[in-house]
């Protein structure tokens, strides 16, 4: 009876190292095909496009590029939109809209415009203020934006139009989204106002 026990536990045993192979050979088979996607997924990230120039880009720097040029223009478009284009019913409205796209620099500026009396002549006035036109140019430079403005200010009181060529510069920053007061998660920063300069008609 003792070889067929020492038989009964040789097969348990090869059981055990049977299941315990194939285990361990499914567990390499999952890791593998997981290596593999993530080394297929991080090859797709770092494909590289060659420029008219000859320098070479990861193409994923490329596209973020773009698409950080994009939001920065639509950022300076709604920015430039809430804090010049004023009425005598929407300045307040538009003004704190506008706040949320700036830093300190914004609100010095809003600060001494209401000093200087800017926003007290809108509605003594019932000063229409709208943009005409505006043209941006942006600079992205590692994590720094940087950027001027042209803009074309046109303000009517009664019949009186009055057209104005301001030029303002400044940077963006990345900051958090904060939907809908910061839906691009820009802000920016030293802005200045360079010159504002009457055109004659």
């Amino acid at each position: 009876m003792l070889p067929y026990k020492n038989i009964f536990e040789s097969l348990k045993i090869n059981r055990i190292i049977t299941i315990s192979i194939i285990g361990f050979a499914a567990v390499i088979s999952i890791f593998s095909i997981y290596q593999v996607r993530r080394i297929h997924e991080e090859s797709l990230d770092k494909a590289f496009v060659i420029d008219p120039q000859g320098s070479v880009f990861p193409l994923q720097e490329v596209y973020h590029k773009e698409y950080l040029e994009v939001e920065s223009r639509a950022h300076l478009e709604r920015f430039l939109f809430f804090f010049y284009e004023l009425n005598s019913i929407n300045y307040r409205d538009r003004l704190s809209k506008a706040l949320w796209l700036g830093d300190q620099s914004v609100d010095q500026l809003y600060k001494q415009k209401k000093e200087d009396g800017v926003y007290n002549r809108i509605l003594q006035y019932s000063l229409l203020q709208k943009i005409e036109g505006s043209d941006f140019n942006v600079r992205i430079q590692g994590d720094k934006i940087h950027f001027t403005a042209e803009v074309i200010l046109k303000i009517t009181r009664g019949e009186v139009n009055d057209l104005y060529n301001l030029k303002v510069t400044g940077q963006l920053i990345k900051v958090a989204r904060k939907f809908p007061e910061n839906p691009h998660g820009l802000l920016i920063t030293d802005y200045y106002e360079q010159q504002l300069i009457k055109i004659d008609q």
